[in-house]
């Protein structure tokens, strides 16, 4: 069973939660917030998604790259797709 399967209910709780951080920005920029409340906000934000990377990525490695499953082959295909998400993360 995959990861984000038997994780389901905890990273929909994550993602519940970066919603309602993301319904509270807007409604901060629409009320005219501080700079500062919605910097703060902002990086709020950016920490609950991160989190939320860290978690599924930390699962895929574990699940999918770790087991002894996989073939050498694919193993490299799969660390392949996990480096290309990492770079168009980080950039």
């Amino acid at each position: 069973m995959p990861h984000t399967k038997k994780d389901k209910k905890k990273l929909l709780a994550r993602i519940r939660r970066i919603r309602g951080q993301a319904e509270a920005l807007e409604k901060a920029l629409e009320t005219g917030t501080e700079c500062s409340g919605i910097l703060q906000q902002i990086a709020a934000i950016r920490g609950a998604v991160s989190g939320l990377m860290t978690e599924v990525l930390e699962g895929h490695i574990r699940e999918h790259l770790v087991s002894g499953e996989l073939s050498e082959e694919q193993r490299k295909v799969d660390v392949e797709q996990v480096i290309a998400v990492l770079r168009s993360y980080i950039r």
